[in-house]
C-alpha cells in the first residue's frame, strides 16, 4: 500500500497533496505503467482522509492522462507516463536571427498621431447602455452574430446614412467589421480576381499593401484642385477607383462636384466598374454643411461607401461598415457566409443604442465643437510662433488634419530627421506618393494631425523647428 505524508497545516487542499505525490510516483518511475492504484475507499481509510478526496485526486490524474480506469476493476497507471518515455524538447534552428521587439520611440510632439481624447469619448452613456443591455438582453447578446453583424447594428446605421447622409440605405446592404482594413479583405474575395485597382497618389499607403499582399494589381492617379485625375483614370483603365472625396488623405481636398458627376459617369459606362468612397472622416467638416456623398448621388449602383467609428466615436473602437450595392450583397451571401462575424455582440449592440436613441448624434456635434477650438487653437499657436514667417497653413474645413508648407532649402528626409532627434514626429506630403511619382511636387509640405495636441508640447516643438530651419 502506498503511503504519502499529508498535512492539513499547509496552504495546498489535501486532494492536491495526494495527486501530485501520486503523479511524481509516475513520473519517476516508482509507479509502473498498468500498476493497479490502491481502490478510493482502502486508499483514503490507510490515509485517515475522505474518500472524496481521494475521488477528486484520481479524477485530476485522469483527466491529465496520468491514468485511466477499468471499469469494475478500479485505476491503474497509463502506459506512456513513465521514465524515458517523455518526449524531449527539439530544439529549433531559425534560418535567420529573429529581431528583438523593441519599443516604439517616444516623441515630446507627435504631429502624426491622431487619437481621440480621452474626455471626448462619452464613458457614462456607454456604460449606461451596455449595462442596460447587459441587464435585459442577455438573450441577444449569447446569441451568434450573423457574418454581416447583428441587425440591430445595421439597421441603426442605415437609419443614420438615411437621416443624415441623404443615402437611400437599406440594413440588409451593411457588413460591419472590425476595422476597414478587414472589409477591404472581404470585398477583394467579392471582386473578379483580375480586376484592377486605381489608388490616389498621394494616398494611404496601407490600401496598396492590401491589395498586393492579395496579387491585386494596383494603378495610380494624381490629384489636381478638383480632385483625382480623370485622364488618370482613363489611360489606368482600371475596373475599380478607391477614393476619399470628401476629405482626401493626405492633402485634405475635396472631391468637385462636377468632378464627382465625371467620376460617377465613368463608372456607369460599364458594369464591371466600382467606385470604393472611403468617407473616414466627413462627419467633422467644421463651417457648413456636410459634402453629400457620392454614393448619395449614384444612380448606377456602382459606389461601394464605406466608414469606420474610429474617427468618429474612438480611435480604439474597431467597428467599421460597409454598404454594398445590391449585385454585390447577392455575392456576399452567396460566397462569403461562411464568415464569422469580427465584432462581440457586447459592442454591436451598445453602439446600435448609441445611435438608435441619439446619443451618436449628440456626440458628434460635441466634438465638432471640440475640434473646431481645437484647430483654432493650434493655428493661433503657430500664428504666434517664431516660426510662423517660415510657414503657410493650407487651411480647410473638413476632417481632423492640415498641411503646411515649410520656406527651408532643406530636404524634407534631413527636417524630418532633425525633428525626430529633437523629439518631434512629423510626416511629410512627399511620404504619402509612391516612389518615384512626383515627390517633387509637395515639396516641405507637413502633415498636422491637431485632434490631440498638447498645446504646451506644440509651442515647445514649433520653437525647435523654427530653431531647426533658421540653423540657430
Amino acid at each position: 500500500m502506498i503511503t504519502y505524508e499529508l498535512r492539513e497545516d499547509v496552504t495546498s487542499p489535501l486532494y492536491a497533496q495526494l495527486y501530485e505525490y501520486i503523479r511524481m510516483d509516475i513520473v519517476n518511475g516508482h509507479l509502473k505503467a498498468h500498476d493497479k492504484l490502491p481502490s478510493k475507499r482502502h486508499l483514503a481509510n490507510h490515509l485517515q482522509i475522505s474518500v472524496i478526496t481521494v475521488t477528486t485526486a484520481y479524477e485530476q490524474l485522469m483527466a491529465e492522462g496520468y491514468i485511466y480506469t477499468k471499469p469494475r476493476r478500479g485505476y491503474y497507471v497509463m502506459e506512456q507516463i513513465v521514465r524515458g518515455d517523455t518526449p524531449t524538447i527539439k530544439e529549433v534552428v531559425y534560418e535567420r536571427e529573429v529581431s528583438t521587439v523593441t519599443a516604439p520611440p517616444s516623441y515630446r510632439l507627435d504631429l502624426t498621431a491622431n487619437d481621440t481624447p480621452q474626455q471626448a469619448f462619452p464613458f457614462s452613456v456607454w456604460s449606461k447602455l451596455m449595462r442596460h443591455r447587459m441587464s435585459y438582453g442577455q438573450e441577444e447578446l449569447m446569441a451568434t452574430s450573423p457574418p454581416a453583424g447583428v441587425y440591430a447594428l445595421r439597421r441603426a446605421v442605415a437609419g443614420y446614412l438615411r437621416v443624415f447622409r441623404n443615402m437611400p440605405v437599406e440594413a440588409d446592404q451593411i457588413i460591419i467589421g472590425a476595422g476597414t482594413e478587414y472589409l477591404y479583405t472581404i470585398l477583394i474575395h467579392l471582386l473578379q480576381q483580375d480586376y484592377v485597382y486605381c489608388l490616389e497618389n498621394p494616398g494611404y499607403s496601407k490600401l496598396s499593401h492590401i491589395y498586393k499582399q492579395h496579387q491585386r494589381t494596383c494603378t495610380y492617379a494624381r490629384l489636381d484642385d478638383g480632385g483625382v485625375v480623370m485622364d488618370d483614370i482613363i489611360h489606368a483603365d482600371p475596373q475599380v477607383l478607391h477614393l476619399s472625396p470628401s476629405h482626401h488623405f493626405p492633402t485634405g481636398k475635396v472631391t468637385s462636384i462636377g468632378r464627382r458627376q465625371e467620376l460617377l459617369q465613368w463608372a456607369a459606362a460599364s458594369t464591371d466598374r466600382y467606385i470604393i468612397e472611403d468617407d473616414y472622416d466627413s462627419e467633422f467638416r467644421l463651417t457648413g454643411r456636410l459634402i453629400p456623398t457620392l454614393a448619395s448621388i449614384d444612380t448606377s449602383q456602382s459606389v461601394i461607401y464605406m466608414n469606420t467609428f474610429s474617427k468618429s466615436l474612438a480611435s480604439t473602437i474597431r467597428i467599421s461598415y460597409m454598404v454594398l450595392p445590391p449585385s454585390l450583397m447577392n455575392i456576399y451571401h452567396e460566397t462569403m457566409t461562411y464568415c464569422s462575424s469580427t465584432v462581440s455582440n457586447f459592442e454591436q449592440y451598445t453602439l446600435a443604442d448609441l445611435i438608435e436613441q441619439g446619443y451618436f448624434e449628440r456626440h458628434i456635434n460635441r466634438m465638432r465643437t471640440y475640434y473646431r477650438k481645437q484647430r483654432q487653437q493650434v493655428i493661433h499657436t503657430m500664428k504666434a510662433s517664431s516660426l510662423y514667417p517660415y510657414l503657410s497653413i493650407q487651411e480647410n474645413s473638413s476632417g481632423l488634419h492640415y498641411v503646411i508648407t515649410l520656406a527651408t532649402t532643406m530636404s524634407d528626409t534631413e527636417f524630418i530627421k532633425r525633428c525626430h532627434e529633437k523629439g518631434i514626429h512629423i510626416k511629410a506630403l512627399s511620404e504619402y506618393y509612391q516612389k518615384n511619382t512626383h515627390r517633387d511636387i509637395c515639396t516641405h509640405q507637413f502633415i498636422i494631425n491637431y485632434s490631440n495636441i498638447d498645446i504646451d508640447a506644440l509651442q515647445w516643438g514649433l520653437e525647435e523647428m523654427y530653431a531647426i530651419i533658421a540653423g540657430k
